[in-house]
């Protein structure tokens, strides 16, 4: 689980597609801290660091302490929407935390253990089913990724999420069935290409005629 990190944020007293289109035009990005029953926070953005908190990665898995108009509201971001064009952020919503709250969060898959997979080590192929699984979590033990062990997982064998040791507190969404996250598939045969079968023909018929 990671620290939270501090994150400044300046007021907004207008809302709407005008006053965002305003914030955008001083170079900031137009955002929102909702839920926690009280009423909806707009806040603006440094267009820079924004982006740079989007892109770095593990941002929707990521505690904010935001600090605006003097105080400071501890948050997660739940969207976020991209320019079209140029994939740049243009929007975030923050959902703010309470003591003791629980979110619904996506949190990534990280593989280990390549090199000690039978099924691998034979020619098999990783096939990953989940990148990503959907828990149930502490806001305050939001982790960074789990990791599946591939070791001695032989071809066809498969990772399920029953095999991935979980921190205190955290629970898979999907609570009727033992899911696969990835398996071992056979490995890939490669067929002879239409380019191989005409290079073949003419040295074949050399033969045909010997035997005339």
């Amino acid at each position: 689980m990671a620290s939270p990190k501090a994150l400044k944020a300046a007021s907004r007293e207008k809302v709407g597609k005008g006053a965002a289109r305003a914030v955008r035009r001083d170079n900031q990005i137009p955002a929102v801290i909702y839920g926690g029953g009280e009423a909806p926070t707009p806040i603006s953005l440094d267009f820079k660091i924004a982006n740079q908190l989007v892109y770095a990665g593990h941002f929707l898995t990521t505690v904010f302490e935001i600090e605006v108009g003097g105080k400071t509201i501890r948050a997660l971001p739940r969207d976020y929407q991209l320019d079209r064009v140029k994939d740049t952020v243009v929007h975030i919503d923050f959902l703010r935390l309470n003591a003791g709250q629980t979110v619904r969060v996506f949190v990534p898959a990280h593989f280990v253990n390549h090199d000690q997979s039978p099924g691998i080590k034979q020619g098999g192929v990783l096939n990953v089913v989940r990148h990503e699984v959907e828990f149930v979590v502490p806001a305050d033990a939001i982790p960074e990724s789990i990791t599946v062990d591939l070791s001695g997982l032989e071809i066809n064998d498969a990772a399920r999420i029953s095999g991935v040791k979980l921190p205190e507190g955290v629970r898979p969404v999907i609570r009727d069935r033992d899911f696969v996250i990835a398996n071992i598939a056979p490995p890939i045969k490669e067929e002879a290409t239409p380019a191989a079968d005409a290079a073949a023909a003419p040295a074949a018929a050399p033969a045909a005629e010997a035997k005339k």
